[in-house]
């Protein structure tokens, strides 16, 4: 009797074990069935915020004439793009940097004996930051006019920004979350399947490039500021179950 009771045991532990085992497997079969597809979303949109900086500068032996010369200069700045249009409260005009001048000195035999002392140059710098970009665009472009007033000015490239970064990269994603969807379901389709459930979504990197511009992307992103108009677009990857 106890040795059929012990057989009867053994013979359903084994039953149970080979059981769980197979269901054990059976799940993982089902977890390992999935598909991983990556989703674009991408738009052009236009800059609606623009900074631009000039430079100009003076020089002479003596400082403080310099600074004045300088000073004088900052008003026929300022000046300037007051009339043509731009705000002064949009003007920001920075502290005076100063540098002493020295030059290299050689002997008639062209060796060298030395530095003296050449003078001072002193430069400041105007920046404008404005919504108005067709504004500033045309000033940037005109403002070499200063040079004829004896202005050594220096005018840089103007900057592109936008101010609605954060919806923009909202309405990425979805967009790249469904291009996901629809690249996972037709693939699915396609192998005679159906797409289940979402496992995992993990969002790529933001990319913001000149539009039809040849700009190499960058593994940590890449942010575009010399284009006004601008291609920006980001990636999903995605796991979906498979039915």
């Amino acid at each position: 009797m106890n040795k059929n009771l012990t057989a009867i045991i053994w013979s359903l532990s084994i039953i149970i074990s080979v059981a769980i085992i197979g269901g054990a497997y059976k799940y993982r079969y089902k977890t390992e069935e999935s598909i991983s597809v990556t989703g674009l979303g991408e738009k052009d949109f236009e800059s609606d915020l623009i900074n631009w900086t000039a430079t100009y500068s003076k020089k002479s032996l003596d400082l403080k004439s310099a600074y004045i010369q300088l000073k004088d200069d900052e008003k026929i700045v300022k000046n300037y793009l007051v009339s043509k249009g731009i705000k002064e409260n949009n003007l920001l005009f920075s502290a005076v940097n100063v540098q002493r001048l020295e030059e290299d000195r050689y002997d008639n035999n062209n060796k060298f004996i030395g530095r003296v002392f050449s003078g001072y140059s002193l430069s400041q710098s105007v920046s404008i930051s404005s919504k108005e970009i067709d504004l500033v665009e045309g000033v940037s472009r005109e403002v070499t006019d200063l040079i004829e007033k004896g202005i050594e000015l220096n005018s840089g490239s103007p900057s592109y920004y936008y101010s609605k970064l954060s919806e923009l990269k909202i309405d990425l994603l979805a967009k790249a979350s469904a291009d996901a969807k629809q690249r996972a379901e037709t693939i699915a389709k396609s192998a005679g399947g159906g797409l289940g459930n979402l496992k995992k979504a993990n969002m790529g990197v933001f990319q913001i490039v000149g539009k039809n511009q040849n700009e190499t992307y960058e593994n940590g992103g890449t942010f575009n500021t010399s284009s006004r108009i601008k291609t920006a677009s980001i990636t999903v990857k995605t796991d979906y179950t498979i039915k």
